[in-house]
């Protein structure tokens, strides 16, 4: 069995278990009572989690948590300000409670620690909002397995297509927004995980409005630094950077990499890609690059042999909705790196694997 791998069920027991009447017996005995209980539990839990996550939803969409954030309130008043019944709303406020995200006293909602940190996570409410457009695809989940027909997040994230001439500046727009909402805490983990010593310029691909970037320029006195994006995306990324940092607009599919960086980062870029435009693309950083330059490679991935929950439920359904993206492990991306011409492979743990992990690699020759 490969080191780490979970350990496999014999298939004589998950066909016993799967016996309705083994089912009935085991909630007759006490051992065999404990275990269905929690297996119940667990699998009903899975059962409600899209209903969980509509509730969570209402409750952004309907502002309710940051109303909360000022004062306690009662299901009457907060169905009067939100338009619902009253009824409605207590139902609402008491899912929130039992998810763990409220609390209730005599009558009157407040937020729970955990609806508090909902606020306090940038770019977090903006995502929740967001995932409107996935839950929509995931309504038939077989037919998006199939790949029949168009994405709602086809249409949200054109760019992926290697449509760059098509994108409008306001849906340009909106998505490099998203982008630098949830890139905030994409960042800060990032350079927790890759020590900047040593670079002197660093030249961040796809980098959008141009959060990574600033994070490392604040990280680093003196780090001279390059942002490729889409010509729509690189006014956010102007006004954020204010002359720091030397925008180029490209697209990597078709332009060249600038040459003169001695790192070059792919923060959230590869997941977005098929194989062979990912492999092109690592490629060109790797000409790109001089001898003894960095490639950092930052995403949300796999878990591979051990499955994670986050990137292999959550992104793996997101990227696929998206039509032309993927999550790879860490091992798949070192081999992409060294397929490339990349050695010196390294892929430190990551800290909070469902907001991303770090590959990094080095040009040797």
């Amino acid at each position: 069995m490969m080191r780490g791998a979970l350990p496999r069920p014999s298939p004589w027991l998950t066909r016993l278990v799967a016996r309705p009447r083994v089912q009935a017996f085991a909630e007759r005995v006490p051992f065999g009572l404990g275990i269905a209980r929690r297996d119940g539990a667990r699998i009903f839990d899975l059962l409600q989690g899209f209903v969980a996550s509509q509730v969570l939803a209402a409750l952004v969409e309907l502002d309710i948590l940051n109303r909360l954030l000022e004062r306690e309130d009662s299901a009457a008043q907060l169905a009067l300000s939100c338009g619902l019944a009253p009824d409605r709303m207590e139902d609402l406020l008491r899912a929130g409670c039992a998810l763990g995200l409220l609390k209730v006293r005599r009558g009157r909602y407040g937020l729970a620690r955990k609806g508090a940190a909902i606020i306090g996570v940038p770019g977090l409410q903006a995502m929740i909002q967001h995932n409107r457009a996935l839950y929509a695809d995931m309504a038939d989940p077989v037919a998006l397995l199939r790949g029949e027909g168009e994405t709602n997040l086809q249409r949200f994230w054109p760019y992926v297509f290697g449509t760059a001439t098509e994108v409008d500046a306001p849906r340009a727009e909106a998505y490099s927004d998203l982008m630098a909402q949830s890139q905030v805490l994409v960042a800060r983990d990032t350079l927790r995980m890759v020590s900047l010593r040593g670079v002197r310029h660093l030249m961040d691909m796809g980098g959008g409005s141009g959060v990574f970037l600033d994070a490392a320029l604040r990280s680093r006195a003196g780090l001279e630094a390059t942002l490729v994006d889409l010509p729509a995306v690189l006014p956010g990324a102007e006004s954020r950077l204010a002359g720091r940092a030397n925008l180029v607009p490209a697209d990597f599919r078709t332009d060249p990499l600038p040459r003169g960086a001695d790192a070059i980062s792919l923060v959230r870029v590869l997941y977005d890609h098929d194989d062979d435009t990912v492999a092109d693309l690592l490629a060109k950083a790797h000409d790109a690059l001089p001898v003894g330059g960095r490639l950092i490679v930052s995403e949300p991935m796999s878990g591979g042999h051990r499955p994670d929950r986050a990137c292999d439920v959550y992104f793996a359904f997101y990227t696929m909705a998206m039509g032309t993206g993927r999550v790879r492990s860490a091992q798949r991306i070192a081999e992409m790196c060294r397929a490339a011409g990349f050695d010196r492979i390294r892929t430190p743990r990551a800290r909070r694997p469902y907001i991303t992990g770090v590959v990094e690699a080095v040009r040797t020759t």
